[in-house]
C-alpha cells in the first residue's frame, strides 16, 4: 500500500471527444474528466529517455487511486505537460492503479 501522502501531484485526466471535419475525417479533441491525486516517478535512465530529432520522450510511471477507468486514447495533464498512456496494471487488489506513460519534451529553444 502506499502513504496517500506521496500522492502529491495533480493531474486531470482528460477524455477524447471525436468530431467530424466536415470532409469525411475525424478531429480528436479532449475534455477533462476527473481530477486525480497521483505519484510521478521517472523509469530507469537506461530506459525511460530516447533521443529523436524533435526532442526526448520521459518515460513515466504514474500512481494513482483505484477505481478510474482509463483507456489508452485518455491522457493526463498537468499544466503544459501531458503525459500519454501506455498501459497500466492494478496493485494491491484494486486500490493503486500503476500507469506506464510518455511525456513528450520538446528541445528547448
Amino acid at each position: 500500500m502506499i502513504d496517500p501522502g506521496k500522492l502529491n501531484t495533480r493531474l486531470t485526466l482528460e477524455t477524447p471527444v471525436e468530431s467530424g471535419d466536415g470532409q469525411g475525417g475525424v478531429v480528436r479533441s479532449f475534455a477533462p474528466q476527473n481530477v486525480v491525486w497521483a505519484q510521478l516517478a521517472p523509469r530507469a535512465a537506461r530506459e525511460g529517455v530516447t533521443a529523436d530529432a524533435d526532442g526526448a520522450v520521459l518515460r513515466i510511471t504514474i500512481t494513482l487511486r483505484g477505481g478510474v477507468a482509463l483507456t489508452r486514447a485518455h491522457r493526463l495533464v498537468d499544466g503544459a505537460r501531458i503525459y500519454r498512456i501506455i498501459a497500466w496494471r492494478e496493485r494491491d487488489h484494486g486500490a493503486l492503479i500503476e500507469i506506464d506513460a510518455e511525456l513528450h519534451q520538446s528541445p528547448s529553444s
